[in-house]
């Protein structure tokens, strides 16, 4: 007997990694790997899909999706590891939507190092607080944000880090911000 609306699961939940070239190895894998263990589907979008995108030690990332073809509406949330990658995919305007629109439909926006950028680009970090690491501090700052240094800061929906040692704790926030969306 087929279920009816009320009887089906939910779909399970959807994270966004993205990926560019020079990105920080374990600010994009660790991220992948925590939320995979927690049951949270996971997909690596880059500029094009099935490219291996290069940590700045050479670590191999290949994409699962095209930016172009990815909807802020299927997902819960967006991860977005530090290094210089930021620096590129804040040139990406398809990328920058993106955040911005999962920012906007109420859904995980999380980044470390360097990742804010991306934050300042898609003008989500005005009269938020926030962490980076800290030559990237007073960009955001001039973005809007109030800088706390800490090794995560919570705002809503903003989840934010500085560096590779505060992973497990910007992990945790994420997957309590997840979680309470159930």
């Amino acid at each position: 007997m087929p279920k009816n609306e009320s009887e089906k699961s939910p779909r399970p939940k959807r994270v966004a990694v993205l990926a560019e070239n020079v990105y920080e190895d374990l600010e994009a894998w660790y991220p992948i790997l925590r939320l995979r263990e927690a049951g949270i589907e996971v997909r690596v979008i880059g500029p094009e899909k099935g490219v291996v995108y290069e940590s700045k030690h050479g670590y191999a990332l290949p994409s699962d999706m095209a930016i172009a073809s990815a909807k802020a509406s299927a997902f819960d949330g967006v991860v977005i590891p530090g290094g210089y990658a930021p620096d590129k995919m804040r040139r990406n305007k398809a990328m920058v939507k993106f955040v911005r629109d999962v920012f906007q439909q109420g859904g995980l926006v999380a980044s470390i190092c360097h990742g804010p950028w991306m934050m300042c680009e898609a003008d989500i970090l005005r009269g938020r607080r926030f962490t980076s690491v800290g030559a990237i501090k007073t960009d955001c700052i001039n973005a809007g944000g109030t800088y706390e240094d800490k090794e995560v800061v919570v705002d809503g929906n903003l989840v934010t880090s500085r560096t590779p040692p505060d992973l497990p704790a910007m992990m945790r926030a994420c997957l309590e911000f997840l979680n309470s969306k159930d």
